[in-house]
């Protein structure tokens, strides 16, 4: 009789755990996990571009050898972090991964910002096709970005839902770190529009 009642009560837990959610959890978990993978597939994709941009580029742009180096050096950078899905736990591992991927950002717009100055570069076949692709690319990381900031939404919403919760905090589940604006406190401020006349 007892071991009777004994796989009554495994059963009971076991239907209480699936609409505790738990369930819910490990499905939300696993699509964070899904759509970080797709932001660094993206992310990888742009810096497997910048080696042959910036040959390009340096074919016309020898002496801006600053700008290059820029590049390269955040390249480097990405290239160098050790990313897995543990950085969605870890918000402090997060934002240095942000950084760099901020700073590799700023170095490419940059290299762009050169070509402008360059007639001959601008007209290169080879390196309008590389533009069209990072253009492409970086459409392709604000596409993946936004999914993954939705799918955490979700995550920390069921974590701090009740009675998710209580679930939540039984199994040590945490809100999970989003992208953030870089500058965000720079963007809140209204830029000043000056029409005086200087002469």
């Amino acid at each position: 009789m007892q071991k009777i009642y004994l796989k009554l009560l495994t059963a009971l837990l076991l239907l209480n755990l699936t609409g505790c959610g738990y369930n819910h959890f490990q499905s939300l978990d696993e699509e964070a996990k899904a759509s970080w993978s797709e932001v660094l597939n993206q992310y990888q994709r742009r810096a497997d571009l910048v080696p042959n941009l910036v040959n390009v580029v340096k074919g016309y742009a020898a002496h801006e050898k600053e700008v290059l180096t820029q590049v390269a050096e955040a390249r480097s950078k990405v290239g160098s972090m050790q990313v897995t899905a543990e950085v969605l736990n870890d918000p402090e591992a997060f934002a240095k991964f942000q950084a760099a991927q901020g700073q590799l950002s700023g170095a490419l717009s940059r290299l762009m910002a050169i070509s402008e100055n360059y007639p001959n570069l601008k007209a290169d076949q080879g390196f309008r096709d590389l533009q069209a692709q990072l253009e492409g690319t970086e459409n392709r990381i604000t596409v993946a970005r936004n999914r993954y900031i939705g799918t955490i939404k979700d995550y920390n919403v069921a974590v701090r839902s009740f009675p998710e919760n209580l679930t939540a905090m039984m199994f040590g589940y945490k809100t999970k770190p989003s992208f953030a604006v870089e500058n965000e406190k720079a963007i809140s401020v209204a830029p000043t529009v000056d029409f005086a006349d200087k002469k």
